[in-house]
């Protein structure tokens, strides 16, 4: 079985561009080996969100499931977060 598989892609110009600069700095030894990068961080960034919906996610829906009298309305968080804002401008229009 093939370790690899070859692919024909067509990328918009300043990606392009991009992907050539960085073999030209010398970050990179060739074309292939930014798009593996690319897809490398992609996957990396696909399992970290993953990761947090089954962990964090999971876990807030659980805590609102068991005691959902404790949620704040998004309404009453926006209130306050407009009270502490218009609170700190006045403290620094006083200073």
């Amino acid at each position: 079985m093939r370790s690899t598989q070859q692919y024909s892609i067509t990328l918009p110009l300043d990606m392009a561009e991009a992907v050539e600069r960085k073999v030209s700095n010398g970050g990179y030894a060739s074309v292939s080996e930014v798009l593996r990068e690319g897809v490398r961080a992609l996957l990396e960034r696909d399992a970290a969100l993953e990761k947090w919906l089954r962990e964090d996610v999971a876990q807030a829906v659980a805590d609102y499931r068991a005691n959902p009298e404790d949620v704040i309305p998004v309404g009453d968080v926006m209130k306050r977060i407009r009270a502490r804002a218009a609170s700190r401008k006045e403290e620094s229009g006083k200073a």
